[in-house]
């Protein structure tokens, strides 16, 4: 990453004319290319100081043996607040990406202690529950796929500041992470978890549900209209709920992304004209059930109530709250 970032910023007097010429013969007045390469190097940046901060921070923090304590939280707090705030608003300029919240889904957002669960259909919408909450000053802890690890600086942040990447293909070890993530949630802390496991696809989605019929047919029966979401996997949300029993649970449902769902997409949309639009809906805890097999009917309803929502366009079941259907016996707990 560091030897890519130089490169990046010892040819960018080569490579943004570059893209920039290419850009303009291809009749792309926005300048697409030139855009997303500063967007990129940015990144870059931002990756390469979280790294060259990480030494000094572990240094500062006893050799690594108080990366806990409070004063090692402020300072990593500080630094992922700075990163994610700059590439924002990079973001913003460079590519188009506006986040839109309307009042009632600020409402929603807080107190703590929450379990967010958030829809999957972009690398975008990633960072929208740290980028959400970190403007009101919570502390994000996420559930984060182990690929991420591939990017060192997104590494050493946010495995010191409690977030866990969990193995993609290994249930029983990732309900482990999930529940130590969720352990020891308080008011100014939020709980990210992306219920579906992957970004959303609509072949992603007919494997899945092909899957469901096989293993839980009264599941598969259950959300055989999806349209717009992949099954929630119903496993890590589980973990959370029982390690932190007194979360409430906050839903983001989001538009604006769906037509971009890989990076070339979004690259060659830029800079995009429609904002991110976001809601966000609160279930108290107590309208959460305590059976296991009754919380994956309610979460059933919950991803059931998301989809009809994107279904139907903004005017959607603006104030529907979602019944849990019928519990199956055979629910599945699979993470």
């Amino acid at each position: 990453m560091l030897g890519a970032t130089a490169a990046g910023v010892l040819f960018a007097p080569v490579l943004l004319p570059a893209a920039v010429a290419a850009d303009l013969v291809r009749g792309r007045r926005r300048l697409p290319s030139a855009r997303v390469y500063l967007f990129a190097l940015h990144y870059a940046l931002n990756d390469s100081a979280e790294i060259l901060l990480a030494g000094p921070y572990w240094l500062l923090a006893g050799f690594g043996r108080r990366l806990d304590r409070p004063a090692s939280i402020a300072r990593h707090q500080a630094l992922q607040w700075w990163s994610l705030r700059t590439l924002a608003r990079s973001g913003e300029r460079l590519l188009g990406v506006r986040v839109d919240i309307d009042d009632t889904g600020v409402a929603a957002l807080a107190p703590g202690p929450v379990i967010v669960l958030c829809r999957h259909v972009s690398i975008v919408d990633a960072s929208l529950p740290a980028l959400l909450y970190q403007r009101r000053g919570f502390h994000v802890r996420g559930v984060i796929m182990a690929e991420l690890l591939a990017d060192p600086g997104f590494d050493l942040l946010y495995g010191r500041l409690g977030s866990v990447f969990i193995p993609r293909h290994n249930g029983p070890e990732a309900r482990r992470s999930v529940a130590r993530l969720g352990r020891g949630l308080d008011a100014a802390t939020a709980a990210a978890i992306f219920p579906e496991g992957r970004l959303f696809r609509p072949d992603a989605l007919t494997r899945a549900l092909a899957r469901l019929a096989t293993g839980d047919p009264a599941r598969a029966e259950r959300l055989a209209g999806l349209r717009h979401v992949l099954p929630p996997r119903p496993g890590g949300v589980l973990a959370l709920l029982d390690a932190a029993p007194g979360a409430d649970v906050v839903v983001l449902n989001h538009t604006g992304l769906d037509d971009h769902p890989r990076f070339a997409d979004l690259a060659r949309a830029v800079p995009l004209r429609v904002p991110i639009k976001v809601t966000a809906r609160r279930i108290a805890r107590a309208d959460v059930p305590m059976a296991d097999d009754e919380r994956v009917a309610w979460l059933d309803g919950v991803w059931l109530a998301v989809d009809a929502e994107l279904g139907a366009g903004p005017a959607a079941t603006a104030g529907a709250e979602t019944q849990p259907p019928p519990v199956s016996p055979a629910a599945s707990s699979a993470f």
